[in-house]
């Protein structure tokens, strides 16, 4: 079968590899298609980050560069290894994408996303979604019913915005700001739209502002070089200031906007992969009494944020904008997220075509 391989640092090949051996515990999976995330981006221009290096085996998966790429995918059952009885051969279903040691207790309410040596199906081993077929163990297999296979592949980025509003304790009928409209941060706004909040999004690029009208996820959308998005804030919310912020950008003035827009003792949650170590306002985390989170991944969220999706209270067609098959994974997939960014969420990939 054929597969996108990460052999190192802007070194990704499309080579024939052997099809993956079911294994008792385990389900048989056709990829359908599979996202292209910003994590990947990362391992290409400046990785191994995730990847395990050549020569130094993850001590989970035991495996090393090269490895097969992709953890945001969906696909079919086409069969299952001894043991598995509560799935059907043919049943459409997505990947909740860890490698995580067998002896974690991966139970709802557990932290396993937080367990010693974590790393991430098509970035750490195992096999990967930019390839034909994939082995999974059961316990991540997540059968999704009627949502389009297309779709289906940004269940796994929906996921990353779920446990940062879970994370952040909001509820229904208050007042989020978002920090940034790349694809987490609308699919972050998206959550919180289906659960009931007011959400206010900051971002200066024209494409994501008008990409976060397009797709309905925000009542307000700022450009910070028009006005002070805090006051705004507060002017929309009579003066008290959001009750929730989520940081989205790795921006140190975005991040210093939250510290300003929330109200005292408001949260704000970080979402966003800080490539460096920001200076964050002190004082004025101190003297409003605010709560900063960090937030990664995802545990037991999938379940709920396919239920956002089947309900419809969100409509993943919107944040699809480019389709490719796996030879155009560099032409048409990286050096568009690399270099036309804007104008893209999520460019999807077929690993057949």
């Amino acid at each position: 079968m054929r597969a996108a391989r990460f052999y190192d640092q802007k070194d990704i090949r499309i080579e024939d590899i052997d099809e993956p051996v079911l294994q008792p515990g385990t389900g048989a999976i056709d990829v359908a298609w599979c996202g292209i995330c910003g994590t990947d981006l990362h391992e290409y221009l400046e990785g191994p980050i995730f990847v395990p290096p050549a020569g130094h085996p993850h001590p989970i998966s035991g495996e090393s560069a090269p490895v097969t790429l992709g953890h945001e995918f969906s696909g079919t059952i086409t069969a299952l290894g001894e043991g598995v009885t509560d799935l059907e051969v043919g049943e459409n279903v997505v990947v909740e994408p860890y490698i995580i040691a067998d002896d974690v207790d991966t139970s709802q309410g557990q932290p396993y996303h937080l367990s010693k040596d974590m790393n991430f199906i098509g970035l750490g081993g195992r096999g990967g979604g930019l390839s034909e077929k994939i082995v999974v163990q059961r316990r991540w297999v997540h059968p999704i019913g009627e949502i389009p296979l297309d779709e289906a592949a940004l269940i796994e980025p929906l996921s990353v915005g779920h446990h940062a509003f879970v994370r952040s304790g909001a509820k229904a009928g208050q007042v989020a700001i978002v920090g940034g409209a790349g694809p987490i941060g609308l699919l972050t706004a998206a959550v919180l739209k289906a659960e009931g909040l007011t959400v206010y999004i900051s971002e200066l690029s024209e494409a994501r502002k008008a990409k976060a009208r397009e797709t309905g996820v925000a009542d307000q959308v700022f450009d910070p070089r028009e006005g002070d998005v805090a006051d705004k804030v507060r002017e929309l919310t009579g003066g008290r200031g959001a009750d929730v912020g989520f940081e989205c950008s790795s921006v140190p003035v975005v991040l210093d906007m939250l510290l300003d827009a929330v109200r005292p003792a408001g949260t704000i949650v970080n979402v966003s992969i800080w490539g460096h170590k920001p200076q964050v306002d002190m004082p004025k985390l101190v003297l409003k009494e605010i709560d900063l989170r960090g937030t990664i991944g995802y545990a037991s969220d999938h379940p709920d944020t396919i239920e956002l999706v089947r309900s419809g209270k969100i409509d993943l067609s919107k944040f699809i904008t480019g389709r490719i098959g796996l030879d155009e994974l560099i032409s048409q997939g990286f050096d568009q997220l690399i270099n036309n960014n804007e104008h893209h969420v999520k460019i999807i990939v077929d690993p057949r075509a």
